[in-house]
């Protein structure tokens, strides 16, 4: 029975591509189901604004017609340029436990991306740090955080036996449900006196203004980071009006320092709690499921959190922390999900264990040189 790998040409159906995540996870009770319809629009050449600063192959493993698994090899002009690299990424791996099909849609995907002159494979991203990456290793049977991802525990076996090593983890901190500790609050409301700094939520009436500041800051804060690519404006605003319908603007937040912007922390209502119920369809019912589930949400994610260079050694990390703490998990209610943070970001890893934080799930990058 021998596995062959096929390239979906651009203009055809995504279908057998995009089922397969539900054939191979759908027995798992902690996967969350993406939405159909997302999930097809950011695949889309012509509609997402990712395509237009990169080339990806949508591939497939079949036996005997049957799809058996699947990879998306990816090349990121912007992040190539960016960071000085030939860097190919793979992305939407999903495979049968089955060794010699996980090795034959690797080295179709290498294959594609030596042609294009990359020298190494980063993965998974789907498609970039931007969006959903890295594969769960540690945390299986925990329902994943909104745009975070879920996959089966054999997978990260299935990767490695095809070469790729270990390049960074990412690491989810989970926040129980509990009172802020009255010294740490007087200890960073003191801080923020002497710095003169000052955090408020989003104008919902001044939205497009709002966007713009946390973009500048964004692309500012995070160039030095490991993997960074820089949104562009399309991308930002495509991501901005994506989450507009959903977004809860106590808590996407705005530090000020002496009235001018200098940080932005993003949480969001952790909506897979309400899209579970779906199995990915939003219509046409799936959305009076979604109203009815929306009610229960009783989780947050915090997405992002940057501050400019020059303000970082004014304890804005913890002055934007702490409040989401206490809107999201003294306000309204939630148990809260930081994620992700790189291992080895000493800075933030501690601010997070200091407010009683743990890790509650690990992702990995992994590498391989395309020799």
């Amino acid at each position: 029975m021998t596995v062959t790998v096929r390239e979906i040409p651009p203009g055809r159906s995504l279908k057998p591509f995009i089922d397969l995540a539900w054939e191979m996870n759908a027995g798992d009770p902690a996967w969350v189901p993406p939405l159909r319809l997302q999930l097809r629009t950011l695949l889309d050449r012509e509609k997402h604004p990712f395509h237009r600063h990169a080339e990806v192959a949508y591939l497939l493993a079949e036996r005997e017609g049957r799809p058996v698994g699947r990879i998306a090899a990816i090349v990121n002009h912007r992040h190539n340029e960016f960071h000085d690299e030939r860097t190919g990424f793979f992305g939407f791996f999903e495979c049968e436990n089955v060794a010699v099909t996980a090795r034959a849609l690797f080295e179709a995907a290498e294959g594609w991306l030596r042609e294009r002159g990359m020298e190494q494979v980063r993965g998974p991203m789907n498609f970039s740090t931007n969006e959903e990456c890295g594969l769960l290793v540690d945390g299986f049977g925990k329902e994943p955080a909104i745009m975070m991802p879920y996959n089966p525990p054999y997978y990260g076996t299935l990767i490695e036996g095809a070469g790729y090593r270990k390049e960074k983890d990412l690491l989810a901190y989970a926040l129980d449900r509990a009172p802020a500790p009255e010294r740490l609050v007087r200890g960073v409301e003191r801080l923020a006196r002497r710095e003169k700094a000052t955090v408020r939520p989003i104008d919902p009436k001044h939205f497009e203004r709002d966007v713009g500041i946390i973009k500048d800051i964004y692309n500012a804060a995070w160039e030095e980071n490991w993997g960074f690519v820089p949104m562009t404006d399309e991308e930002f605003d495509f991501m901005a009006r994506e989450m507009k319908p959903v977004y809860d603007p106590d808590l996407c937040l705005i530090a000020e320092v002496e009235g001018e912007p200098a940080g932005f922390s993003l949480a969001l209502p952790d909506l897979n709690v309400a899209f579970k119920p779906l199995n990915g369809r939003l219509f046409p019912f799936g959305f009076l499921r979604f109203l009815w589930h929306r009610r229960r949400v009783w989780r947050v994610r915090i997405l992002t959190l940057g501050i400019r260079a020059e303000h970082r050694h004014r304890a804005l990390g913890p002055l934007l922390y702490l409040r989401t703490w206490l809107v999201g998990e003294g306000e309204k209610g939630y148990h809260g999900e930081a994620s992700w943070i790189l291992e080895d970001n000493r800075e933030m890893n501690l601010a997070l264990e200091k407010m009683g934080a743990y890790v509650n799930k690990r992702y990995r990058i992994y590498l391989r040189p395309l020799g």
